[in-house]
């Protein structure tokens, strides 16, 4: 069944759907894709995703890889040696090749046989991979994979932003740490993740107050003051804006909607 926006922040992903439909909104971009269609990401984002197509005879359904930088490498190593490609966004969504949906096909019978996935399993990843540098998502895997490049350098400062999400930050030192000039950091940043610095570091805290709020404690307060915040007032605003809902509110209606799926499904 369609299901209620959920926050979630993504790794690096390669999503292949097989029937119905989702949304994904990353920064100020929506992204719908459904069967026939994949989606992949090359660095940690905050989304809000929905199923947004499914019935009970027809549920969604799709298939995921989580993506190896190493992986790429070793393949990258054994190809034909090419240019860096041109900067590329840090995700996107493009109808599926024939060839991915028959690897991926091979990679689910795999699972389906324990005894052959130590041996076989990697083999058929390593296929995903190679076919998608090749396609459409080729120059962004690319970026992905090579050191030093303008995406890896991105992605050092989302490691940061991650790990220190609660504390303020400060460009400069961040385009320190990435090796790039301030307004060529900013430009990076931004064409990779469709957000700004601060725009990543707000979705991380929202994130993350939302999960405190619904599994540790209903102290909106306190959990605004966990994760960075220094006014109320701004954290209710900008939760508001981004949920729907002020905090409480929101995790009342939330628990009230878990409390109605598991009653419909016992």
């Amino acid at each position: 069944m369609p299901t209620e926006p959920q926050p979630m922040v993504y790794e690096p992903i390669v999503a292949l759907v097989l029937q119905g439909k989702k949304r994904t909104m990353i920064g100020h971009q929506t992204l719908e894709y459904g069967a026939g269609e994949v989606f992949v990401g090359a660095i940690d984002m905050p989304v809000l995703w929905q199923v947004i197509q499914a019935n009970a005879s027809e549920p969604f359904v799709s298939v995921s890889l989580f993506i190896d930088p190493s992986k790429l490498q070793g393949i990258l190593l054994d190809m034909e040696p090419s240019d860096l490609p041109a900067f590329a966004s840090g995700f996107g969504v493009t109808p599926v090749e024939e060839e991915v949906v028959e690897a991926f096909s091979r990679l689910l019978r795999v699972f389906a046989r324990p005894q052959d996935v130590n041996f076989l399993a990697p083999l058929v990843e390593r296929e995903i991979l190679f076919r998608l540098l090749q396609g459409p998502h080729g120059a962004m895997l690319r970026q992905m994979a090579v050191s030093g490049s303008r995406l890896t350098q991105v992605r050092t400062a989302l490691t940061w932003l991650k790990a220190n999400f609660a504390v303020p930050i400060h460009i400069d030192d961040l385009a320190s740490l990435t090796g790039m000039s301030v307004s060529v950091f900013h430009r990076h940043f931004k064409a990779v993740t469709a957000m700004t610095p601060i725009q990543y570091q707000k979705q991380l805290r929202l994130h993350e107050a939302r999960r405190r709020l619904m599994e540790e404690s209903g102290d909106a307060t306190g959990v605004a003051f966990s994760v960075g915040y220094e006014s109320q007032s701004q954290f209710t605003r900008e939760y508001s804006r981004l949920f729907g809902a002020p905090p409480i509110r929101d995790v009342r209606r939330l628990h009230r909607l878990r409390a109605d799926r598991f009653s419909a499904n016992t």
